[in-house]
């Protein structure tokens, strides 16, 4: 064991290092190394740590005027809290990007030594919930003033005080995604919670909307369409999984023969997604009418006569089919993007089905 003076430094080079120019040219040369690959050698993440930020305001008086100055306190987010914004946006982030509940972040923290109730959380969420009103109302005017816009809801478990058990609320989604077409309008996504799915939640939601709603099958908004200022456009993806779904369980050659119909539409929006609006309308009404026009003779011929009576007596036929009766009732309504280049035939966009994940 080497007994080292205190004072004295020790110097270590790895490899063949040229010394003649003393410890100044060994700087020079690892700094060299650094900038050419800064991240070479071993990587070591720091763990997460908590400070105690302690804020210092003295007192000065003046024995001359009898007077006590002291510099005022910081403004905190949460009025008598001791959370800071980056800690505030910590536990936002952990709950609604990373979905993690608050009871467990209240163990995450408990096993860093911080004690945080998880009723303490929850009051820093309504807290910043509050700063963040002003944004989000400003979000929902920019989104609802969009000509197009694409809506669905999901089913979601809500806490249910005194009853020992959760029950169903919804969740609303709109969402506006104009980059298939190279709109000017950024991606955005407005979230409306509402206690059941009735037809006057997305009515109220959507009152001061005007333009094209990509909607699925959910009877309560031709509410909207009443008004005269929505019109409605019909997901293809919806009666495409009936169909898939109806072939994977009966192997029927019709299931079959009307996704592969479908894929030709999808193929051509592939093809032209990202392109002008006036291009992809052209494309549309040379190659796209002619498919769906085929699509709607051969459906009716399917649901013909013996077909549709055999149909209503097999609850997985009437399922694949969205109700017989209602594929022509819709048919407008699923045709309809073939009249703009600003329109999507599927209503599941990403920005919207990607919206609900983790719920």
């Amino acid at each position: 064991m080497l007994i080292i003076p205190s004072g004295v430094k020790i110097h270590l080079a790895l490899g063949h290092t040229d010394m003649r120019k003393g410890f100044d040219g060994l700087a020079v040369l690892v700094q060299a190394v650094l900038k050419k690959d800064p991240f070479s050698g071993v990587r070591r993440d720091k763990a997460a740590q908590f400070r105690v930020i302690r804020i210092c305001r003295p007192k000065y008086s003046c024995r001359a005027c009898r007077t006590v100055s002291q510099a005022p306190a910081p403004e905190r987010p949460i009025a008598g809290g001791m959370a800071t914004p980056a800690l505030l946006a910590q536990v936002l982030v952990s709950k609604y990007c990373d979905h993690t509940p608050l009871y467990r972040q209240s163990q995450i923290f408990a096993r860093l030594g911080v004690d945080l109730d998880r009723s303490t959380l929850a009051a820093w969420v309504g807290g910043a919930c509050w700063w963040l009103d002003a944004l989000y109302e400003r979000l929902c005017a920019n989104v609802f003033a969009s000509d197009h816009l694409f809506a669905d809801d999901t089913p979601v478990p809500v806490l249910d005080p005194g009853r020992g058990r959760t029950k169903t609320g919804r969740l609303w989604v709109y969402a506006r995604d104009q980059r298939s077409w190279g709109g000017p309008a950024a991606p955005a996504a407005i979230f409306v919670y509402a206690p059941d799915r009735k037809s006057e939640r997305p009515a109220a939601h959507l009152e001061n909307f005007s333009g094209i709603l990509h909607v699925d099958g959910y009877a309560g908004f031709a509410r909207l369409r009443a008004r005269g200022d929505v019109t409605l456009a019909a997901c293809w993806i919806h009666m495409r999984r009936n169909f898939y779904e109806f072939f994977e369980a009966t192997n029927s050659p019709v299931a079959a023969e009307a996704p592969r119909r479908i894929g030709e539409l999808y193929a051509i929006e592939e093809r032209i997604r990202g392109q002008s609006p006036a291009l992809r309308l052209a494309e549309r009404r040379t190659f796209s009418k002619p498919l769906v026009e085929k699509l709607k003779v051969w459906f009716e011929q399917q649901l013909s006569g013996a077909a549709r009576q055999a149909c209503r007596r097999d609850p997985l036929c009437t399922e694949a089919l969205g109700r017989p009766h209602a594929i022509p009732a819709r048919w407008s309504r699923r045709a309809r993007y073939q009249s703009g280049g600003a329109r999507n035939p599927s209503r599941c966009t990403g920005a919207q089905e990607s919206s609900f994940c983790g719920f």
